[in-house]
């Protein structure tokens, strides 16, 4: 099944700075607020384009969201940005009440997710945000796969109407989707079609998804892989759809198994189409310190991960 190459590697984080630069000159009522991390998060061509319409708010997370919500009101569209841990739950309260409570036009963009933080250790790092998020009503969640992706998606939520949290992160990873891509929040991307078993992946588990597909390929094994970039709204249909093919599945995520893309996909299977599953994901921990290599093996989350666990699950089919 090999479809998929890649001649560079970039970080996603790089993907949102262009895609805020771009939905700032096609739309001038997009803002820009920071706390205080305007370089790790990319924001430097806003910035030095648009000075009148970026805020450095400094540490102050909490009243970012306060001032993007209030900002709403005149007509602006706010892109707030810090890391993935301090965009959710440190300011928790801030988002559900003054955000997702009153339906209000932010976008709430979160770099350095999950383990590939890396070095800065636990308490930078986040593997609960995605339920975090996508627990509040009306929340749209998006986690793209790599710089294309992430640049896409940030041009399309400058154009939708509502609360999102939009998830990337802090290393170089392949870059393997078209750069002239069409970004459709809440339609999955199929990546292979196959007939053994689904693998579903979303962010920075889609390349290693795709790299198990063909050591699964050389194994005899047929496996569809869908890149699920929007998490909610969850698009059903392709998952329903796959999985009356090939009658079970593998989820892949770098976050904790409760509450991320696996329970998800877990609900949608027990209320329409019980199938045997299995979870690439943190299994309830924190992580710690490491190089995102180490840690990506230490916490399971590797190709050989994905293979194993497609093995396991094809056995438990019917």
């Amino acid at each position: 099944m090999k479809k998929y190459t890649y001649s560079e590697k970039k970080d996603t984080r790089s993907g949102f700075g262009a895609g805020l630069h771009e939905a700032g000159k096609k739309n001038p009522d997009v803002v820009a607020l920071c706390a205080d991390l305007k370089g790790s998060l990319k924001m430097d061509a806003f910035a030095d384009e648009f000075p009148e319409r970026f805020i450095q708010i400094g540490i102050a997370e909490a009243n970012m969201i306060g001032i993007a919500a209030g900002m709403t009101i005149g007509g602006k569209i706010p892109f707030t940005g810090t890391f993935a841990n301090f965009s959710t739950g440190r300011v928790y309260d801030q988002i559900r009440q003054s955000v997702a409570y009153s339906n209000k036009n932010v976008k709430i963009c979160a770099s350095h997710a999950g383990l590939t933080l890396g070095e800065d250790g636990a308490t930078h790092q986040i593997l609960e945000d995605i339920g975090l998020m996508k627990m509040l009503p009306g929340m749209v969640v998006i986690n793209p796969c790599d710089y294309n992706q992430t640049k896409a998606a940030t041009i399309a939520i400058a154009e939708y109407e509502g609360p999102v949290y939009l998830r990337f992160g802090r290393p170089s990873i392949p870059v393997f989707t078209d750069p002239d891509q069409k970004f459709e929040i809440g339609k999955a991307w199929m990546v292979n079609e196959g007939t053994d078993v689904t693998i579903i992946a979303t962010g920075h588990m889609v390349w290693k998804a795709i790299e198990a597909g063909e050591q699964l390929a050389a194994l005899g094994i047929d496996a569809e892989i869908i890149n699920i970039h929007t998490i909610k709204p969850l698009d059903e249909e392709a998952i329903l759809k796959s999985l009356k093919k090939t009658g079970c599945v593998v989820t892949c995520e770098e976050h904790n198994k409760f509450g991320g893309l696996g329970e998800s996909v877990a609900r949608l299977l027990t209320t329409e189409l019980p199938s045997p599953q299995e979870f690439v994901a943190v299994n309830d921990s924190f992580g710690e310190s490491g190089t995102p290599d180490q840690l990506m093996t230490k916490y399971g989350l590797d190709t050989i991960n994905i293979v194993e666990a497609a093995q396991k699950v094809i056995k438990r089919k019917k």
